[in-house]
């Protein structure tokens, strides 16, 4: 499994290209190092999901009922603007007009790790979406993940 961290500065050029960032195409999984997958999040970014990473969530959504309404919702609105891409000999990849309006990116962008996947944001929004309040971090935490009682 790929395991991404950190943030990248990056641009888009006047064509819609990005390039993919040395440290993190290294650590896209060994056989699929020119293979991503890059969609709409539910937040004003867009996903990128190595191939493999995307292919265990494409077989969930495509498992559920076709038949239940809210399943073709999330069927239809989440994979419609997904698309696979091919990373260039310079780890280039080009992003749809469509894609770049929906996250509001024009040329800087940040590109963020979060373990299986990573987002690509339009500067200000992305620093919209941070917490600056630590403890409001520490209470998130100790929400989702527990405290450890000590022995």
């Amino acid at each position: 499994m790929a395991y991404f961290s950190g943030e990248y500065e990056c641009t888009i050029d006047v064509k819609g290209r990005m390039i993919m960032p040395s440290r993190v195409k290294a650590r896209l999984p060994e056989g699929f190092t020119n293979e991503i997958f890059l969609l709409r999040s539910t937040d004003p970014c867009l996903l990128i999901y190595p191939m493999p990473e995307w292919e265990k969530i494409a077989e969930k959504i495509t498992g559920l009922n076709e038949f239940d309404e809210s399943t073709a919702i999330i069927q239809r609105n989440l994979l419609r603007n997904g698309t696979e891409c091919e990373l260039d000999a310079t780890g280039r990849f080009l992003i749809s007009k469509r894609l770049l309006d929906y996250a509001g990116i024009t040329k800087d962008v940040i590109l963020v790790g979060l373990g299986n996947r990573l987002e690509l944001w339009e500067p200000s929004r992305y620093d919209q979406h941070l917490i600056t309040d630590q403890k409001e971090l520490a209470g998130l935490l100790k929400k989702h993940l527990g405290t450890k009682e000590s022995a």
